[in-house]
């Protein structure tokens, strides 16, 4: 394909529904995919269950080389390995890159492969799971986040945002979306460490008021590194982070266990992505989430001590789920 609309790198879950949706509202899309994620697509399309229900055909690019470019590059592939195959896209015109990857080395990767003018900050509280036979379930749909880094709004971040929104996959610009990147890495570390440590659908878990209390923990210890390096944290995000540091223990549980009623009531299907890896065999995203939080920490000589001490163990899960077996 000489040519796409969107580019999007990564045919898994949140990838393929961003694809179909765009493909179904008509925009030039091509799917960077490969191995059997490829034929499945070739074959049947791009089929979404749940929040929404239809088949579309996407066009699939097995190899980078042939892809000429695009208007946009998303990047929606898990984190190992992401700069090896941004490499593999040097040659290919991009106008703007963005990747909804968790962590917040993503953009730093980005800017590297392609310059930082033609890279977006974004984030995506939204969920899918790619199933057996292919179908991806639409579990979550509450927003894409865009901007420009590393706070600002542009006409490229309104276009763009505009478009995913029309398509069907709710998405907004913000100017602030550094800070509601970290917010939502705080977030996300906490949830992240206890899903793989317990193995419970996300509802169960955030119930749990033992298990909340150690999200809390995190989630404060990742805001403490944001601090650290002057990006403010916000109660944008799937939890209230800024809350969560000020309120005392007992407040910020709450918090946790009535966002697992929440889920509950409207997801009680969902799993986070990383108990999805790790039950199905895949490498987990450990030393470039935890992991990069673990070593800015130590580069600024904060004491995180329950992250120190989660990241080597949430590391050492996916392979002895591997060498166990299902």
């Amino acid at each position: 394909m000489e040519r796409a609309d969107y580019a999007i790198l990564g045919a898994g879950a949140i990838g393929s529904v961003l694809g179909a949706h765009l493909a179904r509202a008509g925009h030039a899309v091509a799917l960077l995919a490969r191995g059997e994620r490829a034929a499945q697509i070739e074959r049947d399309g791009v089929v979404i269950r749940g929040l929404a229900g239809f088949k579309v055909p996407v066009p699939v690019v097995r190899d980078p080389a042939t892809l000429g470019g695009a208007r946009v590059l998303i990047v929606a592939t898990k984190t190992p390995g992401t700069a090896a195959a941004l490499a593999a896209l040097r040659h290919a015109s991009f106008d703007t890159a963005f990747s909804i990857q968790n962590g917040p080395g993503k953009n730093e990767i980005l800017a590297q492969a392609f310059g930082a003018a033609r890279v977006l900050g974004a984030l995506a509280d939204t969920s899918a799971e790619l199933l057996a036979g292919g179908e991806v379930l639409f579990t979550r749909n509450v927003n894409v986040v865009l901007g420009e880094l590393p706070s600002d709004t542009s006409e490229r971040t309104r276009r763009i945002a505009h478009e995913i929104d029309a398509a069907g996959v709710r998405c907004v610009q913000s100017g602030e979306v550094l800070s509601r990147e970290w917010s939502k890495f705080c977030a996300w570390t906490g949830l992240m460490a206890v899903s793989v440590t317990t193995r419970l659908p996300t509802w169960r878990f955030l119930s749990d008021p033992d298990s909340a209390l150690v999200i809390v923990r995190l989630v404060r210890e990742t805001a403490r590194l944001a601090q650290a390096l002057g990006i403010a944290i916000t109660d944008e995000s799937v939890l209230p982070v800024a809350s969560i540091t000020r309120d005392s223990d007992a407040d910020a549980v709450a918090a946790v266990t009535a966002l697992g009623a929440r889920y509950r009531a409207t997801a009680p299907d969902h799993r986070m992505s990383s108990l999805q890896d790790i039950d199905n065999g895949r490498p987990l995203e450990v030393h470039e989430t935890l992991g990069y939080a673990a070593a800015k920490a130590a580069e600024l000589r904060l004491d995180l001590p329950l992250l120190r001490t989660l990241y080597p163990l949430v590391a050492a899960l996916g392979p002895a789920r591997r060498a166990r077996g299902p």
